[in-house]
């Protein structure tokens, strides 16, 4: 009995399981780049808000490659605003030195409003 088929009109080779044809479908090869917590944020959010986009990059083999350069792009942003709104506010290495609790505090406060920034601008969008 014949394992494979390949259907003339669309090209698609089919391999016997059992009493059936099965098409020998994969996804096309992507590299693996690692995805950071920007990206898994946004897989979140399009899994559950952005389902039809999330599902066609899915199913093109893009969803990796994808994501990873949301990711990238949010870490950019991250760390330019963090050092953009220090140096606005005076945020420098000599407080640091000086009065490290203020110090830390000041960065807690930039950190969480450049994390807010990042999900409004980029991965809630």
């Amino acid at each position: 009995m014949k394992q494979h088929y390949i259907d003339e009109k669309t090209g698609i080779s089919y391999t016997l399981q059992g009493d059936y044809y099965l098409p020998d479908l994969t996804l096309p090869a992507e590299g693996n780049k690692t995805i950071g917590i920007w990206g898994q944020r946004h897989l979140r959010y399009i899994r559950q808000h952005r389902k039809v986009f999330y599902t066609n990059l899915l199913t093109s083999g893009k969803l990796n490659s994808y994501l990873a350069d949301i990711d990238e792009q949010a870490e950019d942003m991250f760390f330019r605003l963090i050092e953009q709104m220090a140096e606005r506010e005076g945020i420098f290495e000599k407080l640091k030195a000086e009065q490290p609790m203020e110090w830390v505090g000041k960065m807690n406060a930039l950190r969480e409003a450049a994390v807010e920034i990042v999900n409004a601008e980029v991965i809630f969008s």
